[in-house]
């Protein structure tokens, strides 16, 4: 049965993994008091006792909770920023071509950001097959539930008396330097960063990444694209689906609570809508992760998982 230790058990990503984990016959977790979850030397016996440990701590809690690990055969999930782009980690993105074997092999894996999810299965295929060239600029603008924000936020937005400009949706990440920024730039081997617009809006969980492309910015055409994901994406939770309308919407709700996620094109032969649907919260954060352990423990990935 193999141990698992979840540091950071008290967040929300932390939270929602050991609800989860809980439920599992074959797992062991390693459990630390309210009293000892800060303390060091707790906090390092737990973690070279564990078989699988997760990071789910501010980055750099999360630098040195790796100083504290000993012991070679434990293998480290983090779900911080600290080494999304570090080359000694592997990213933790299955579907994602020979990342699958890399994972299973690794003994360090970043789990991938919930933005930076939805852009990077969108365009690291399109890059890989030649449709979109490196140096392009692209734009992404993702719709995000308030839960992605942490406790704090979710407690200002379910708040009995909350700021009237919490009822709209509110964009963020204004000066261009969003935290995602890098990794979506090297996962998908850009030589330009994209423009990066991130919206929170008043709704609990689900994301919804937009990439949009003029035609003359690919090598191909729409038709293209979706032969590409289609060839691209055939196992695990990432799935084409070649028609997504809801009536003419896309909601960016459609899969809360789900651990997979949907990709789409939608617009036309001269301007394309490249779309990612998934729960910031499932594969966007707690899902991957679960994901990536299933992969390391040799079992089924899904295992566990809502999809």
């Amino acid at each position: 049965m193999a141990k698992i230790f979840i540091d950071g058990s008290a967040g929300t990503t932390g939270l929602r993994i050991r609800e989860r984990l809980a439920e599992r016959k074959d797992l062991e977790l390693i459990l630390l008091s309210e009293e000892m979850r800060k303390d060091t030397e707790a906090r390092r016996e737990a973690l070279n006792s564990a078989d699988i440990a997760f990071l789910c701590l501010p980055d750099a809690a999360a630098i040195e909770a790796v100083s504290l690990v000993e012991n070679p055969n434990t293998a480290i999930i983090d779900t911080s920023t600290a080494h999304r782009t570090n080359p000694a980690w592997e990213y933790g993105f299955p579907e994602l071509q020979g990342r699958r074997a890399r994972i299973a092999a690794s003994k360090r894996i970043a789990n991938p950001g919930c933005h930076a999810s939805g852009f990077v299965a969108l365009v690291e295929p399109l890059v890989h097959a030649g449709v979109i060239a490196p140096d392009t600029s692209l734009t992404a603008y993702s719709l995000t539930g308030y839960s992605g924000g942490g406790k704090k936020m979710i407690a200002e937005y379910e708040a009995d008396e909350r700021e009237t400009l919490l009822d709209a949706p509110r964009m963020y990440g204004l000066t261009q330097t969003h935290k995602h920024l890098p990794e979506m730039g090297v996962v998908c081997g850009l030589s330009v960063a994209p423009i990066f617009c991130p919206v929170v809006a008043p709704f609990y969980s689900g994301m919804e990444v937009t990439v949009p492309l003029f035609a003359k910015d690919i090598c191909g055409d729409v038709e293209k694209i979706r032969t590409v994901y289609r060839k691209y994406y055939t196992q695990g939770l990432v799935r084409f689906v070649e028609n997504a309308d809801e009536g003419g919407f896309l909601s960016a709700a459609a899969l809360s609570g789900r651990d997979d996620m949907q990709i789409t094109v939608c617009g036309n032969d001269e301007r394309i809508l490249l779309v990612a649907r998934f729960d910031n919260l499932g594969k966007g954060a707690s899902g991957a992760a679960i994901q990536n352990m299933n992969i390391l423990l040799g079992a089924d990935e899904t295992t566990g998982l809502v999809y």
